[in-house]
């Protein structure tokens, strides 16, 4: 009798380890937690792209300590989990097997860089089937067909180039230089701003010019500029540069408006270009940090709350908008928040408004949330926001 209770008492005993290594064997990074909600992300956060990684870092930062502090998402506090690539996209790989497989995330969010994160993507999104939501970078490529678990909300920049096309065209320009750096990402947003200022008017005339790329330099840039009598120029350059070229514009009476893409409208090139930049049009993926809106005082005051090292500007901003997109859609999910429901949720996700940038609408064939921009002008030293956002024109 007594070995029977025995033999009872070890089978079941067997039957519960079984159950339990069971569990434990099909735990996966999608499988949940009904208290967290684990999300990661990489940055640049050391070597020289450490002044976009950062800023974009602290900006979502911000915005998800504000939203734990008032009790999380549906009541699951957000745990991102942020590790450094320093801009490699062999390290970015290393960072990405760690997050998944042993940080145990259902989600990339609101992380930076286009090599980087597409280097991840065989492990990420085809092995793992974690998705990768709201990041910063991309192009053409990554949407057009929509991938499995891949949504942005980053305007592309062939969009850019066919707005500003559009824009120096209505603005009455009928002479156009492009100035633009000579790596090829430069080139191919520079080339596609002819076919969309034609597109709008046919008789204009657009010529480029290419410069090295980080030239200090831009004394006999100017020279080649002011010799096209242009009636506007756009410049494809990073803010450093564009700081150069105004001053020196400035220096040599080139009065011809200036526009660029939205890396130009960033703060660093208002702090190094000085009065020189008055008058500045550009182009942004978010509205102005400076504007009164509630949505932007709620942003500003985040910032002073929880980032205090932090200027609210465009980077942040554009991090803020990232990671308040990804709440606004986890919002909407009943149930456990999964690798799987949150790529249903954006697949479904309509008219999200982040108050900041443009309105998104994800479907299922359609990943990419927006193409809208923000026009901005520089004024009395401060980016403003000019109107609402706008649709650029088609690309053909």
């Amino acid at each position: 009798m007594r070995r029977r209770r025995t033999r009872a008492l070890i089978a079941a005993l067997a039957a519960t380890l079984a159950l339990m290594a069971n569990a434990c064997g099909t735990k996966s990074p999608s499988a949940g937690d009904d208290k967290v909600i684990k999300i990661g992300a990489w940055y640049p956060l050391t070597g020289p792209l450490a002044s976009f990684g950062i800023p974009e870092r602290a900006g979502a930062d911000a915005y998800f300590t504000s939203v734990n502090a008032q009790g999380g998402i549906n009541g699951r506090k957000i745990d991102w989990v942020v590790k450094d690539n320093a801009n490699d996209p062999q390290q970015t790989v290393q960072i990405a097997r760690r997050l998944v497989d042993q940080d145990g995330v259902v989600a990339i969010v609101a992380t930076n860089g286009t090599s980087q994160t597409q280097a991840t993507f065989p492990f990420v999104l085809e092995q793992s089937k974690v998705p990768v939501l709201n990041t910063l970078g991309g192009d053409a490529s990554w949407y057009e067909p929509a991938r499995d678990g891949l949504f942005g909300l980053q305007t592309l920049y062939e969009d850019q180039a066919a707005a500003l096309g559009q824009w120096v065209v209505r603005d009455g320009a009928k002479k156009v230089v492009v100035v633009h750096s000579d790596p090829a990402a430069f080139v191919n947003v520079g080339k596609q701003i002819e076919p969309a200022a034609r597109k709008t008017d046919p008789s204009v005339q657009v010529k480029r010019l290419t410069v090295k790329y980080q030239t200090t330099d831009y004394s006999p840039v100017i020279s080649k500029v002011k010799a096209q009598k242009p009636d506007a120029v756009v410049l494809i350059l990073t803010a450093p540069e564009t700081a150069s070229y105004l001053k020196e514009a400035r220096l040599q009476r080139l009065t011809a408006p200036v526009y660029g893409y939205a890396p130009v409208a960033a703060q660093a090139t208002l702090t190094l270009a000085g009065k020189a930049a008055e008058g500045l049009k550009a182009l942004q993926l978010v509205k102005s940090p400076h504007d009164d809106d509630p949505a932007i005082k709620e942003f500003r005051t985040a910032m002073a709350k929880y980032e205090r090292g932090q200027p609210a500007d465009f980077i942040t901003l554009w991090g803020w908008e990232a990671a308040k997109a990804f709440g606004e859609i986890a919002k909407t999910i009943d149930g456990p928040v999964t690798s799987e429901s949150l790529t249903r949720a954006f697949a479904n996700a309509r008219q999200v408004d982040t108050g900041v940038g443009p309105v998104l609408d994800f479907g299922p064939g359609h990943h990419l949330g927006t193409r809208d921009l923000q026009k901005l002008v520089v004024k009395n030293g401060r980016w403003e926001s000019q109107g609402d956002f706008f649709t650029p024109p088609t690309r053909d």
